[in-house]
């Protein structure tokens, strides 16, 4: 009974863990941010504003679900669940500790890319579903940011795979015992700037936030939706910048590698995965929002050229070095 229980039970564990994460992240973020701005946050609902998260999650089970009349009511109603189910099959296969996670793949870093960028198509039908021009002009910018940023986001990420020699994720963040990538020279800081830039990008983030702009699209591609279903929209957004920087934790500062004995590795990898988190979220509260056409020249001509460049320069320093693996 247990063996027939054990790989439903692990991606149960995973999936509840991840979501109680992403409850109070939120809350993170509004703390962190109301501190940027010399203000209190959230800190009447419970101590501290702890409860804030559960209130919240409540109140929008207790909303009404509102649908246009107007709506494509098949595609607007499958939207939600199309755009939060990729978001969350992202850490299947990140391992929070040598042999703890739910599928350690061998081509787990490429899982992780192809899924993640799926969720462009439940975006796309949120926007299309909702039968209206503003969400669909959201949705449309979507398609051009998010594919744009999509090439720079694979190619930073797959700079630290040239380092480590190997497609799976646990291997690269055993490559790092000795050294972080991050701390490699040259090569480190350029791609972690370029995965960062990416990844506030990919994931509509100030100054990158055309998707949803309050001052000209009011909530984008998400404006008609209400109840469980903006909720899922939210779960998805930032399940996946958690799953980002879980990604950017383990290519770049070492995962569960960290000070002290081997079993505070996962308490270590949160930790790291929480200051990523917090350093796109204080890009975002910090710089106001550029052009759209700003924002595709930054990548076309900046960091897509760049970005390429520096991993066939990763290549020839692999090839010279005779790294490990390769």
């Amino acid at each position: 009974m247990t063996a027939w229980l054990l790989p439903f039970l692990v991606p149960f564990i995973v999936m509840n863990a991840i979501l109680g994460i992403v409850t109070y992240v939120t809350l993170l973020e509004r703390k962190f941010a109301a501190r940027m701005q010399s203000r209190i946050g959230p800190y009447r609902v419970g101590p501290h504003g702890l409860l804030q998260p559960i209130a919240d999650a409540i109140k929008l089970m207790m909303k009404e679900d509102v649908v246009p009349t107007a709506a494509d009511r098949p595609i607007y109603n499958l939207a939600p669940i199309v755009f939060v189910l990729p978001c969350m099959f992202i850490f299947a296969t990140i391992p929070f500790a040598p042999g703890l996670g739910v599928a350690d793949l061998n081509i787990g870093i490429l899982f992780f890319l192809a899924v993640s960028a799926m969720e462009i198509v439940g975006l796309f039908m949120a926007g299309w579903g909702s039968n209206n021009k503003y969400a669909m002009l959201s949705a449309m910018r979507a398609v051009n940011q998010v594919i744009s940023y999509d090439l720079p986001f694979i190619f930073s990420a797959l700079t630290p795979v040239l380092l480590a020699g190997s497609l799976k994720l646990s291997d690269i963040a055993a490559a790092q015992a000795g050294l972080w990538f991050i701390f490699y020279p040259v090569i480190g800081q350029l791609a972690f700037i370029a995965f960062i830039v990416s990844t506030v990008a990919s994931e509509n983030r100030a100054p990158f936030d055309i998707l949803e702009a309050e001052s000209e699209l009011v909530a984008g591609f998400r404006v008609e939706y209400s109840g469980m279903k903006f909720a899922l929209i939210q779960l998805g957004e930032y399940a996946h910048v958690i799953g980002a920087s879980f990604l950017g934790a383990l290519l770049f500062l070492g995962a569960w590698a960290g000070p002290g004995p081997e079993w505070l590795g996962p308490v270590w990898f949160l930790i790291t995965a929480m200051l990523i988190f917090l350093l796109v979220t204080w890009v975002r509260w910090s710089f106001v929002r550029i052009r759209v056409d700003q924002i595709l020249a930054l990548s076309w001509k900046a960091l897509l050229p760049s970005t390429l460049l520096l991993l066939i320069a990763t290549a020839i320093v692999v090839v010279w070095r005779g790294v490990p693996g390769v």
